[in-house]
């Protein structure tokens, strides 16, 4: 059985709930992310995404030098790196998220992602039909 911590990425950029939106899009930017977590000290607080930053930023008037706490996703799904990949990819198909947070004691030490799980080669079939089920799934919303 393949672990979390076995694929997961340890070294992350992440952003303070100090930072502003523009402070958070310049990194995606830099670091080519779609997603970063937000945390205070180490203890992951929530993650602020792209789509974050069009939604509840920009399409509601916020200004750049608007706090990431103001846009940022607060409802946090996490998996711990003792867990299988095969259960991140339910929590992922179940939750149609393409990050997962690896937390210990609310402290975030990695992320895992759809692309981590697929590229796994000794990923379990299950889990790999899960994860295409939230690819297909996402990029139907496009075309909605």
């Amino acid at each position: 059985m393949i672990k979390i911590r076995d694929i997961m990425t340890t070294e992350l950029e992440t952003c303070s709930i100090l930072d502003n939106i523009y402070e958070a899009a310049l990194k995606m930017k830099q670091y080519n992310l779609g997603a970063i977590p937000v945390v205070d000290g180490d203890k992951l607080i929530g993650i602020i995404t792209d789509r974050d930053i069009v939604i509840r930023g920009i399409a509601e008037k916020r200004s750049a030098s608007s706090k990431v706490e103001k846009v940022m996703t607060m409802e946090m799904i996490t998996i711990h790196a003792d867990q299988s990949v095969e259960i991140a990819a339910k929590i992922m198909a179940d939750h149609q998220i393409r990050r997962l947070p690896v937390v210990e004691d609310d402290r975030l030490i990695g992320i895992v992602s759809l692309g981590d799980i697929a590229v796994e080669e000794k990923t379990d079939h299950k889990a790999k039909l899960a994860l295409s089920a939230i690819s297909e799934q996402q990029e139907g919303e496009y075309f909605q």
